[in-house]
C-alpha cells in the first residue's frame, strides 16, 4: 500500500500528514535523510518487507510525490565513485528501463532489479546501513548484514542519459535474461556473497549493460569503464537519434547529501578519444 502526503517533523517527532490532516506513521522510525532534503513536501511512502534493527518494524521507504511520464523511456547511469571502497575506484553504471532499474555488480545481492524508489531512496536502515562498526558493508557473525545499499542517490551524484523512444520490453528481457544467468551461476568458492563470474574487462556493471545495448543494435558503444562506457553511449545515442527515431537528452542528479555518505568524486577520463569525445556532448542540467 503507498500512502500520500507531506512530510512533517515536529517536536522529534516525524510523521505523514495527508490532505484531511491525518496523521500517518507516527509510531514508525522515519530515516532523517528523507526529513533532511523532504520536510513539508509532498511524498510517497510504503513499507519494505526488511525490519528496522532497533524497532524491529517494517522500514519505511519514501520519495518525492512526482507524477510519472506516460512515455516509455530509457536512462542510463553513470554514479560517481564512492570515496571510501577502491571496488568503486572508478564508479558505477545502472540502467533504467521504463521504471524497471537493472543493477550488476561483484556482490551477488546487487545483481538486483527495483523500482526507483528503492534504487534511489532506500533509507540507511537495517540491512540497508553501514556497519556501525566499521562504516562500511559487513556481515556479522550472527548473521546480521549490513549491506550499505541505501539509496544510490543519497550516496552519489549520478550522469544520466535519457532515452525516449526504444523498445523498452525488447530491452528489459535482454536484461531479465542477464540477471537469470547471474543468480543460476554457482557459488564462488572465495566467498558465498561474490559474483563468481564477475570481470572487469568482460563481465562487470559496465560490459553487462554496454553489451546489453550493443545486442538491441547499437553495436558502435565502446568502453569497459563506468564513465568512459557513459561518454561513448551518449555520443552513439545523440548520432543515432535520426536513424533509430529516438530522442535523447543528458542531465544530473545531484547527490542528495546525508551524514551516512560522504561526497562522492567523479572519476577521470581514462581513454584520451574520450576527451575529444566529451567535449561534443552538451553541457548537463541538474535535474
Amino acid at each position: 500500500m503507498i500512502y500520500k502526503g507531506k512530510l512533517r517533523s515536529h517536536n522529534g517527532s516525524a510523521f505523514l500528514e495527508t490532505d484531511t490532516g491525518e496523521r500517518l506513521l507516527e509510531s514508525y522510525r522515519i530515516w532523517q535523510g528523507y526529513i533532511i532534503h523532504w520536510r513539508d513536501q509532498s511524498v510517497c511512502v510504503r513499507m519494505l518487507p526488511q525490519k528496522d534493527y532497533e524497532t524491529h518494524k517494517p522500514i519505511i521507504i519514501m520519495w518525492p510525490d512526482q507524477p510519472k511520464t506516460a512515455t516509455p523511456f530509457v536512462e542510463i547511469y553513470y554514479n560517481e565513485r564512492l570515496v571510501k571502497y577502491s571496488a568503486s575506484t572508478f564508479g558505477h553504471n545502472a540502467i533504467n528501463v521504463n521504471g524497471e532499474f537493472f543493477n550488476f555488480s561483484h556482490l551477488i545481492n546487487e545483481n538486483e532489479s527495483m523500482d526507483e524508489a528503492e534504487y534511489m531512496y532506500r533509507p540507511a536502515m537495517g540491512e540497508f546501513a553501514a556497519s556501525p562498526h566499521t562504516g562500511k558493508y559487513q556481515i556479522m557473525g550472527d548473521g546480521t548484514a549490513y549491506l550499505d545499499k541505501f539509496g544510490r542517490n543519497f550516496m552519489r551524484t549520478i550522469h544520466v542519459i535519457r532515452v525516449e523512444g526504444l523498445d523498452t520490453d525488447r530491452l528489459a528481457e535482454i536484461n531479465h535474461h542477464e540477471l537469470k544467468k547471474i543468480h543460476a551461476t554457482p557459488p564462488d568458492p572465495k566467498g558465498p556473497e561474490k559474483y563468481r563470474d564477475f570481470n572487469l574487462l568482460k563481465r562487470s556493471c559496465t560490459t553487462i549493460i554496454r553489451d546489453s545495448l550493443k545486442k538491441y543494435g547499437f553495436s558502435n558503444i565502446k568502453g569497459i569503464l563506468p564513465r568512459d562506457f557513459f561518454i561513448s553511449a551518449a555520443l552513439e545515442l545523440i548520432k543515432a537519434q535520426e536513424t533509430f527515431d529516438i530522442k535523447v537528452k543528458l542531465y544530473k542528479r545531484p547527490q542528495l547529501k546525508v551524514p551516512e555518505a560522504p561526497f562522492s568524486k567523479q572519476t577521470p577520463i581514462l581513454n584520451p578519444i574520450n576527451w575529444v569525445r566529451s567535449s561534443k556532448l552538451p553541457k548537463m542540467k541538474k535535474k
